[in-house]
């Protein structure tokens, strides 16, 4: 394989954070490019650029250079499931999916769920990587029920998940799924939502995990605070969101 994966501003960007993080905890090679966000609408450089590029306007999006189609183009998955599987099928030798069948179907089917799921959390949470965002946190969660709502059904999930597998990761070892809900981590720490103790050990093993880490530094090294995508802060300088 000749992967390119492209990506988003990482510390908004938590669909590219899943699909980061699993090329990163498998040592995949490939080479990462980011392609910044100044904006979402149709006139915006960040769509301008991905549409040259023959993806869907989104990202992450992977490029795989060794594989061509009938018309000679490279082969480009648009969907963070479809290059979790794209991976799995092509690096065999990788357990991106539990061995277990019936582990394997759980996993699978938890990262359905978070792929089509959890709109409350996501919509008043957005994934922001390093500023504290607890004031917000505590706003949210008192007016949000919605959002309480999701948080109690990951927890569920997350606790199901860990009894039958006995940890340390949701499915035991370190996989597709604990890469999906590596961004549903980086939700609840920054914005300090309130969780179980076992849900704080989860999220510190996740945040932990050398990919995770790896993720993180970059999304803090290059920072670069959009307003759009800060809705609680006046600045990168905020400590505080206002």
């Amino acid at each position: 394989m000749m992967i390119k994966l492209y990506i988003g501003n990482p510390n908004y960007s938590s669909w590219s954070m899943r699909a980061g993080v699993l090329l990163r905890a498998f040592c995949i090679v490939h080479d990462e490019i980011l392609i910044r966000f100044d904006g979402f609408d149709a006139n915006s450089t960040f769509k301008s650029e991905v549409k040259q590029i023959g993806a869907t306007g989104t990202v992450p999006f992977l490029v795989d250079t060794s594989v061509h189609d009938r018309h000679d183009r490279a082969l480009i998955i648009t969907d963070t499931l479809s290059i979790v599987e794209y991976i799995a099928e092509t690096c065999v030798d990788h357990a991106i999916w539990p061995k277990d069948r019936a582990m394997r179907a759980k996993a699978r089917n938890l990262c359905a769920e978070m792929h089509s799921g959890f709109g409350a959390l996501r919509q008043h949470c957005m994934m922001n990587i390093g500023p504290d965002l607890s004031r917000a946190g505590a706003l949210i969660w008192r007016d949000q029920a919605a959002v309480r709502r999701d948080v109690a059904r990951i927890e569920t999930a997350w606790a199901d998940m860990l009894d039958l597998s006995h940890g340390p990761y949701l499915a035991g070892d370190f996989c597709a799924l604990d890469a999906y809900f590596a961004p549903v981590v980086m939700r609840l720490k920054y914005h300090s939502l309130p969780v179980t103790d076992q849900s704080q050990i989860y999220m510190a093993k996740i945040c932990e995990h050398p990919a995770v880490r790896d993720w993180v530094s970059g999304a803090v090294a290059s920072v670069e605070f959009l307003e759009f995508e800060e809705p609680f802060r006046l600045s990168a300088n905020d400590p505080e969101p206002v």
